[in-house]
């Protein structure tokens, strides 16, 4: 079997959700294929996985990550493929031993390639899928994005008290518990034609935040 080096070191790793989930398949295929070998507890969709981290970080020039199965390492195939694609760029190679997948061979990089090909095919449809789903909800007058802090009614009745009162923005933004800016940009979406005083501070605020 041709490897990207042959004096390469072979790092395992493996994941279990529970601590009642047992270790046998992916010991017995790893112990024995591997120079050192790690084991992480957590759940597949979870955050972080530092021992994931730290086992990628420790890999060289000339080393193979090796795992038993995906779904015992990746979330997806394509954070496999991520994956793989960073090791590559390391010149380390990664083998998944269940599908028998090894790309430091030539055999094995021909299938990743061939994996890659699909799973970029996949993004690109998936991109513009969301689009056109973003388009057809604004059509609809759907919403996209974050929601509005601060109502047009309640933007609206902020202007006319400031206007009633004297008081400066700032001090109506607290009372509303937003900021200056937030208050600005309300008045700004209804076309409002800021204050005097409105023009002066809020442009000092804005000066600032930035």
């Amino acid at each position: 079997m041709t490897t990207l080096c042959p004096n390469g070191r072979r790092i395992g790793y493996m994941r279990v959700s529970t601590s009642d989930q047992r270790l046998d398949r992916q010991c017995i295929g790893l112990q024995e294929s591997c120079d050192e070998l790690y084991l992480e507890q957590l759940s597949a969709v979870a955050g972080r996985r530092p021992v994931f981290d730290e086992t990628l970080s420790r890999l060289i020039a000339g080393d193979t990550f090796v795992v038993w199965d995906l779904d015992r390492a990746f979330r997806s195939t394509l954070d496999a493929i991520l994956t793989a694609e960073s090791l590559k760029a390391r010149k380390v190679g990664m083998h998944i031993m269940s599908l028998n997948i090894d790309t430091s061979t030539p055999e094995g990089e021909l299938f990743y390639t061939i994996i890659a090909a699909y799973a970029q095919f996949e993004r690109r449809i998936l991109r513009r899928r969301t689009c056109e789903g973003i388009m057809a909800a604004r059509m609809r007058g759907a919403q996209i994005g974050r929601p509005r802090r601060l109502s047009d009614e309640v933007v609206a009745d902020a202007y006319s008290y400031i206007d009633e009162t004297g008081y400066p923005p700032p001090y109506v933004a607290a009372l509303l518990r937003v900021s200056p800016i937030t208050l600005e940009r309300g008045f700004r979406r209804l076309g409002l034609v800021a204050h005097p005083y409105e023009r002066n501070l809020i442009g000092r605020e804005v000066a600032e935040y930035r």
